[in-house]
């Protein structure tokens, strides 16, 4: 399985597979399991469904490392085009956006300017979610997110427990009382940089998670989404969470559109929070192959898709 995941985490950062796997009926066939269709119209209708489930929605549109000024200036008006419609159907949804998609590779000021746009048209309605990307953006992304977060406070930022340095970065961005949505994360990243184990990401998931409900628990600002469908995270957190006094204000499980269905459904049942992420878009095969690396099972879905 671990040769399989790099195999897959390095065929998302082929130029060539990119190009030709995405032609490939059966893999478009498949990839619609992870998202309901490649339009902004295809992703607020499955939000609409999902509010009917009792289930609030974070949207994000797939792109990265767009090498023009222009192009990211498309993709901040494709986003401000995501919340004027939401709020024109009444649906509770917040967007996410990657740094690359929006300039961090042209310019750090133009990547500043359209973070705080789109935070400025957010208004106090949601949070606008900076995700991470791989760990060579890392200090640039904490950059963007301090700069930002100084003018806009509705700013949230993405971290993952599997980068060794996480818990020094979480601890330099605490004087914001940051909202911070925690994950294990995707990319392929050497030993050196992140750690290998899945027990020791898993144990550092539990401890980041554990010291962000303690401050919250304890009157601290800030918020926590737990970006997660394993078990294993989902019931000691919930529980913890609990015992800390935090209710969806405070906390919530964020969990993929397509992944843990069934588990989803029973959260809602209990009454823990929860948002489900809802990607678009047509630059969907480097995501699309991170989330097949993510888990085994992912895998064998696409496999049965080739024989149906």
């Amino acid at each position: 399985m671990e040769t399989m995941r790099k195999a897959l985490l390095w065929a998302s950062t082929n130029p060539w597979l990119s190009q030709r796997l995405p032609q490939r009926r059966f893999v478009r066939r498949a990839v619609r399991k992870f998202m309901p269709g490649e339009t902004l119209e295809d992703a607020l209708a499955e939000a609409d469904r999902l509010r009917a489930e009792g289930i609030p929605t974070l949207i994000t549109t797939l792109g990265e490392n767009v090498e023009t000024a222009e192009e990211t200036r498309e993709s901040v008006a494709e986003y401000v085009r995501s919340m004027e419609l939401a709020e024109e159907m009444g649906l509770d949804l917040e967007v996410s956006i990657k740094p690359t998609h929006l300039g961090l590779d042209q310019d750090f000021d133009l990547v500043c300017e359209n973070v705080a746009e789109l935070a400025s048209r957010a208004g106090t309605g949601g949070t606008l979610w900076i995700d991470m990307e791989g760990s060579a953006y890392l200090d640039a992304t904490l950059s963007l997110y301090r700069t930002v977060r100084r003018r806009h406070a509705n700013v949230g930022l993405c971290i993952q427990s599997y980068l060794r340095r996480t818990a020094d970065d979480l601890e330099s961005i605490m004087e914001f009382g940051p909202c911070i949505r925690l994950v294990k994360g995707a990319y392929a990243e050497p030993a050196a940089i992140a750690f290998p184990d899945k027990r020791d990401v898993d144990e550092s998931y539990l401890a980041l998670a554990r010291s962000l409900m303690d401050h919250l628990g304890g009157g601290g600002d800030g918020f926590i989404g737990l970006g997660t469908h394993d078990p294993a995270m989902i019931e000691p957190l919930s529980e913890y969470a609990r015992a800390a006094g935090l209710d969806g204000s405070r906390f919530e499980i964020e969990m993929l559109y397509g992944i843990g269905r069934r588990e989803q459904r029973r959260l809602v049942r209990e009454g823990t929070p929860l948002r489900v992420l809802i990607s678009y878009g047509r630059a969907w095969f480097p995501w699309y192959m991170r989330r097949l690396a993510e888990r085994p099972a992912n895998v064998w879905f696409v496999a049965r898709s080739m024989f149906r």
